[in-house]
């Protein structure tokens, strides 16, 4: 069967596809036409961040799945394949690790303010340490974390190894599993309110959009961290803007965006208490690998081996009967 890939993956990726007997075309013009003439005859795609339209989709009468290089998909229509039977998949097992390191990396760095440190030793003021701005342990700090799939599990492992309190918000998960873990369910609102530490790990929709805007940030301590490695838009950017100049956080770690890339003008581009990343928290090289084998291993699986796939991989499982 011909598989398309829409963007570059691992080699590895490339190695599954092929020892299971699939041809392969790969797609860098990602314009809707030539998505429409390339794709034709695809009966699956590997899908990196482009954009997926409906058209596409109609033009390609023989697909049977797409598969997210990743654990988003907000950039397929998912009602629209439910619609067309058409199987979602994403790479639920293979990012978690690498994401929650990203998150600890932007707690440590925006409390230790470990920059500053370094730039202060490198221009020869090793005594003037004392002038330093106050940094902080997470030990015994709350943490907020919001959302409890695979990364925000991780994430709260890896809190409680820094032996931080950790709080849960996520409607969709019982209490009884979030214990099991050692932590604590909380309420949105009380959730805010209590915490040193946010950390975002929701799922971008309707429901979702804005979710923590300016009101958020009154609940929340002056004294207060958060960082999204979810999805932009989640997080009110306006808003988050305001809340640091205005010193009502005491910091922010970015790795998604309203808009990506976002404008060259960005105001959050102005702020020294805000650490900003290029979405790239998944890609380390173990995470990339992890992530091609695990894609292509889903399509392979759904076309011709349905009894070695992972049905937890395919996001749209109920509505296909399967």
């Amino acid at each position: 069967m011909k598989i398309g890939l829409v963007g570059s993956i691992h080699e590895l990726g490339w190695e599954v596809l092929r020892s299971q007997g699939h041809s392969i075309i790969e797609v860098t013009d990602v314009s809707a036409n030539n998505l429409k003439k390339e794709l034709a005859d695809v009966s699956g795609i590997v899908l990196r961040t482009a954009q997926m339209p409906n058209e596409v989709i109609d033009a390609c009468p023989n697909l049977q799945i797409i598969a997210r290089h990743g654990v988003g998909y907000d950039n397929v229509d998912l009602n629209y394949l439910n619609k067309k039977k058409i199987a979602l998949g994403v790479t639920g097992t293979a990012n978690a690790v690498s994401v929650e390191e990203n998150v600890m990396t932007f707690f440590l760095q925006l409390t230790k303010n470990i920059y500053i440190t370094d730039e202060l030793t490198r221009k020869g003021k090793f005594q003037e340490k004392g002038n330093l701005p106050a940094f902080f342990e997470l030990y015994q700090k709350n943490v907020l974390i919001l959302g409890f799939g695979r990364i925000g599990q991780a994430v709260a492992k890896r809190c409680l190894g820094f032996e931080m309190n950790v709080y849960v918000y996520d409607p969709y998960v019982s209490k009884d599993t979030i214990e099991k873990m050692g932590c604590h369910s909380i309420l949105i609102e009380d959730g805010f309110k209590l915490a040193d530490f946010v950390s975002v790990h929701l799922p971008l929709n309707d429901k979702t959009k804005n979710f923590i805007n300016a009101k958020s940030f009154q609940e929340m301590k002056d004294s207060c961290v958060i960082v999204n490695t979810a999805r932009g838009g989640i997080i009110n950017e306006q808003d988050l803007y305001q809340a640091l100049k205005d010193k009502k956080l005491r910091a922010a770690g970015l790795d998604v965006y309203e808009q990506e890339p976002p404008p060259s003008d960005h105001p959050l581009f102005d702020l020294s208490n805000v650490l900003l990343t290029p979405h790239n928290a998944a890609l380390t090289l173990e995470c990339r690998m992890r992530m091609a084998v695990e894609v292509c291993e889903t399509v392979s699986f759904y076309l011709k081996n349905k009894e070695k796939l992972n049905l937890q991989n395919i996001i749209n499982r109920k509505e296909l009967g399967i």
